[in-house]
């Protein structure tokens, strides 16, 4: 987490409007830091998602304006404490526990955002698409046509073993954050979400359709 990073997204929330920090290298541990700084500030954590970066390949998290009393507290307390965090002074201490457990929300919401079935339609698209692609590359002879058949049919094997992946990668950091204490929302979409206990989602339906 570099310090040009905390300072754009400081300088962002300074609007107290809903902000996007995206992760160009796909590192949710360097997500998961920005989201414990700003909780710090007023803001909380809303969702994750990929996309993120010139290649698609990294990750976007959104962030928005926390009403509680309790993040204005601690929002005003930390300005007084650290009047220059925006602009490269010093921030406040990470607590590696609380940067975990945000890790973990944000892993299982990326793992979360398909259900079973759209993974296997998404999964099932891209590796036909990989499989014409080689078959275009071979050429336009029945040896070709076999050989791209053959590659189908070996990528289209992993998709069973991709969801039992992703359902025991689910399932790691849902025993995590029910040890924690949070509790699962079911968004109107039917998507499933964790947050604290007591808490509830920021916004409503899906929060990147209003985001910044």
């Amino acid at each position: 987490m570099s310090n040009r990073h905390v300072q754009k997204m400081l300088r962002q929330m300074a609007s107290g409007e809903p902000v996007q920090v995206t992760s160009a290298t796909a590192s949710m541990k360097k997500l998961a830091r920005l989201a414990f700084i700003a909780q710090q500030f007023g803001y909380e954590y809303a969702d994750a998602r990929q996309g993120g970066g010139s290649q698609g390949n990294g990750f976007v998290m959104l962030i928005v304006p926390d009403p509680s009393p309790q993040a204005r507290a601690r929002a005003e307390q930390n300005r007084a404490r650290y009047p220059n965090a925006s602009s490269g002074g010093a921030l406040p201490e990470l607590v590696p526990d609380e940067v975990e457990l945000l890790k973990a929300r944000i892993a299982f919401d990326l793992a979360a955002r398909y259900t079973e079935k759209q993974l296997t339609v998404i999964l099932g698209v891209g590796f036909s698409t990989l499989a014409v692609c080689l078959g275009l590359q071979l050429g336009a002879d029945t040896t070709a046509v076999v050989v791209a058949g053959i590659a189908w049919a070996v990528l289209m094997a992993f998709v069973p073993v991709g969801l039992v992946v992703n359902r025991r990668y689910r399932a790691k950091h849902v025993a995590r954050l029910q040890a924690a204490g949070f509790t699962p929302v079911t968004e109107q979409s039917g998507r499933l979400r964790y947050v604290p206990r007591g808490g509830q989602l920021p916004g409503h339906g899906n929060p990147f359709a209003g985001g910044a």
